[in-house]
């Protein structure tokens, strides 16, 4: 917890007060707020989508294990909420369903519970979709719809305690302020079992990176599941329901899930067949040297590698499109969620183009394969990460 006085910390009850006032200000004229933005973001993101506004983060900006705010990738499926849907003095956050008593907090009533932190990976479902071949429809992230970040909040379970969970609860639903366009178009609406949601990591996350949350990160509060992909950690939450089955809708039942065999692209896949999208898989990224750069003499390789729930034991890097791997050098932090940083260095026997890939494995024996198993949905890519170098010398 901060210290409130003459050092410049603020207890976590005046952070709270300052982030309620943040978001005043957004509630006094957010379209200007969210324009701006997005203004800024854009200038330090690759856009994707204009509206609403998707982009991710230049892989240069991976060389800090921490990525910042103004870096970290942005997805929503309809943008931010409108200011009245966020307005601190009216904005609740309720819980209910399969509950002993049913709870409507405000950010005050948060500040109350003992505060925590989390360093974790976010990461979009789609990322990598545009390596799928044939093409998977979506998005077209490439390497940058992820982030490792510092989450401070309170303990889910924490406050599902409070409200006392029935017996007969397996689900916790899910659902933010943001809203469709259209009134036909489904709402966001996920949820996460409830052994995940009481699992002391999973937190209710007010703060990212020591600073309020910020409006297009989820602000006043979203979810973070650690381990898990990042369409469990619902942005700008609002509604906790606890409930015996997953909830319904589209974004549930339908749009994140991917299929529990090899399938083929066109075949037909029984409901039955898919599973929801969950926790992470191994991945690594190099991030220097820049993919189509030009170097001479001996090349130090760096990048980041992360899982699901386990850790990073081991990352390799090849020369000679995978037939023979060298070990990296792990560097860093080893902290569970949050990814890891890796070098290697590497001579060229000679002048010339070059092609190096990168692997990651992780405690559980899962290592990257070459490819990922093609889906429909173009969800989970993991393939061997792969960047062109030029050595002149």
């Amino acid at each position: 917890m901060g210290r409130d006085g003459r050092d410049g910390f603020v207890s976590r009850r005046r952070f709270i007060e300052l982030a309620a006032g943040g978001l005043a200000c957004a509630a006094a004229g957010l379209s200007i707020f969210r324009d701006s933005g997005e203004a800024e973001a854009a200038e330090k993101l690759i856009t994707k989508v204009s509206r609403p506004y998707d982009a991710e983060t230049p892989v240069e900006a991976f060389a800090s294990w921490i990525t910042p705010n103004d870096r970290f990738f942005v997805r929503s499926h309809f943008g931010p909420p409108p200011s009245d849907r966020i307005d601190p003095a009216s904005w609740r956050l309720s819980v209910k369903g399969l509950v002993a008593r049913e709870l409507s907090l405000s950010l005050s009533d948060l500040s109350r519970f003992e505060e925590v932190n989390v360093t974790a990976v976010v990461q979009c479902s789609g990322n990598g979709r545009a390596f799928y071949r044939p093409r998977a429809g979506g998005v077209q992230w490439r390497k940058g719809a992820v982030g490792n970040a510092r989450w401070t909040g309170v303990q889910l379970r924490d406050v599902l305690a409070k409200a006392g969970v029935q017996a007969k609860a397996k689900h916790l639903h899910l659902l933010g302020a943001d809203r469709p366009v259209l009134p036909s178009t489904p709402l966001f609406h996920r949820s996460i079992p409830l052994e995940k949601a009481l699992h002391p990591d999973t937190i209710l996350a007010y703060q990212m990176n020591g600073e309020p949350l910020p409006l297009l990160h989820g602000a006043p509060l979203r979810l973070i599941a650690p381990g898990w992909m990042a369409d469990a950690c619902v942005k700008w939450l609002t509604d906790l329901t606890l409930g015996e089955t997953e909830a319904p809708g589209y974004y549930m039942q339908t749009a994140y899930r991917y299929p529990a065999r090899p399938v083929q692209p066109g075949e037909q896949i029984k409901p039955a067949d898919l599973r929801p999208v969950e926790a992470m898989i191994v991945k690594s990224l190099i991030t220097s040297p820049h993919d189509g750069g030009t170097a001479n003499g001996e090349i130090v390789v760096q990048g980041v590698a992360w899982t699901g729930e386990g850790r990073i034991v081991s990352v390799e890097l090849s020369a000679d499109e995978g037939r023979t791997w060298s070990k990296a050098k792990l560097t860093g932090d080893d902290v569970p969620y949050a990814w890891r940083t890796w070098e290697h260095a590497w001579r060229a026997p000679r002048p010339g183009s070059y092609g190096l890939l990168c692997r990651a494995t992780d405690d559980r024996g899962h290592t990257q394969p070459e490819r990922s198993p093609w889906n429909p949905s173009g969800f989970l890519w993991n393939g061997w990460d792969r960047i062109t170098v030029d050595v002149t010398a």
